[in-house]
C-alpha cells in the first residue's frame, strides 16, 4: 500500500515538476515580445540552452526507448532500468523548442524588435559559449569513435555506447554550470534585473525541489540508491539549477530592488530601453 501510494506520488511529483519547468521557459520570450526588445538579457543564455537540451532530449530518449542502452544499463546496475520517465523526456523536446524559440528574438528581423538591442551588449554570442558548443561536439565524437574502435565486448567494464549516452549528459550537465554566469553577470552590470522575467526563475525553483524528491523516491522504491548514481545529470541539474535561482532571486528581491521589473508589465521609465522610440514601448 505504501508502496503503491509513493508510485502515486512520484509520477504526480513528475509532471508537475514538467510542468514548472516546462512554464519557466515562457515569461521570458513573452517579456522580450511585450518590450519589443531584448535588452537587459545576453543571447548566450538562449544559445547554450538550446545546445544542453538537445544533448538532453538526446540522452532521456535514448535511456527509455534504447533498447541496447536499457540493457547495458542493467548490466553495470544491478539488472535495474534507468530512472528516466516520459516525463524528463517530454520536458526536454519543449524547452529545447522554447530555447529555441527565445534565440530566435536576437534577430531584430524576425520578430520587429528594435535593433537597438542586436547592438547592446550580450547581443552576440561570446567566444566563450562558442568554444563550450564546439567542444562539445568533439567531446561527443571521440568518445564515439573510440567506442566503435575498441569493440569491447563487456559493456560493464569496457567501453559501450551507453558511455557515449552519458557524455551527451554531462555536455546538458557542463551546459547548466555555465549557462545562468552570462546573466547575473549582465544584471550585476546593469545593476538591474530589467529585461530579466523573474516568473521563469521562480518556475525553475519550484521544479528542482520537486524533480530531487522524484528521483529520491524512484531510487527509495527500488531499494537501491544506484538510481540516483546511475542518473547524475538528473540529480546535478535539480541542485545546480536551485543554486543560480537563489543567486537570481537575491539580485532581484535583495540587491536591485529599487530596478526591478516583473514579467507582466514593463516601466515607462525603463533605462535600458531609452534609446527605443516611444512607439515601440509597452
Amino acid at each position: 500500500m505504501a508502496a503503491s501510494f509513493l508510485e502515486i506520488i512520484s509520477k504526480v511529483f513528475g509532471w508537475i515538476y514538467t510542468l514548472c519547468w516546462s512554464l519557466s521557459f515562457y515569461p521570458q520570450p513573452i517579456l522580450n515580445f511585450r518590450r519589443r526588445s531584448t535588452s537587459g538579457t545576453t543571447i548566450d543564455f538562449p544559445a547554450i540552452n538550446t545546445l544542453g537540451f538537445t544533448a538532453y532530449l538526446a540522452s532521456n530518449a535514448a535511456f527509455l526507448y534504447s533498447p541496447q542502452i536499457r540493457r547495458e544499463y542493467a548490466l553495470r546496475y544491478h539488472g535495474l532500468t534507468p530512472t528516466v520517465q516520459p516525463n524528463d523526456v517530454a520536458f526536454a523536446a519543449h524547452a529545447m523548442i522554447l530555447s529555441a524559440l527565445t534565440l530566435s528574438q536576437y534577430v531584430p528581423a524576425i520578430w520587429g524588435f528594435d535593433k537597438e538591442g542586436k547592438r547592446g551588449p550580450g547581443a552576440r554570442i561570446s567566444k566563450e559559449i562558442l568554444g563550450i558548443t564546439v567542444g562539445s561536439f568533439i567531446l561527443v565524437g571521440i568518445v564515439a569513435l573510440t567506442v566503435a574502435v575498441r569493440h569491447d565486448e563487456d559493456p560493464k567494464t569496457g567501453f559501450a555506447w551507453i558511455d557515449v549516452i552519458y557524455t551527451v549528459s554531462y555536455v546538458k550537465l557542463f551546459v547548466t554550470l555555465v549557462k545562468y554566469l552570462p546573466q547575473i553577470i549582465t544584471n550585476r552590470r546593469n545593476r538591474s534585473t530589467q529585461g530579466w522575467a523573474i516568473d521563469q526563475i521562480l518556475l525553475d525553483f519550484a521544479g528542482g525541489l520537486l524533480s530531487i524528491a522524484q528521483l529520491g523516491i524512484d531510487s527509495y522504491l527500488q531499494h537501491d540508491w544506484s538510481g540516483i548514481t546511475g542518473n547524475p545529470v538528473k540529480l546535478a541539474l535539480g541542485n545546480v539549477a536551485m543554486f543560480f535561482d537563489v543567486v537570481f532571486m537575491v539580485q532581484h528581491y535583495c540587491l536591485y530592488q529599487g530596478k526591478r521589473e516583473g514579467s507582466s508589465a514593463e516601466s515607462e521609465e525603463d533605462p535600458l530601453l531609452s534609446e527605443t522610440s516611444s512607439e515601440e514601448r509597452i
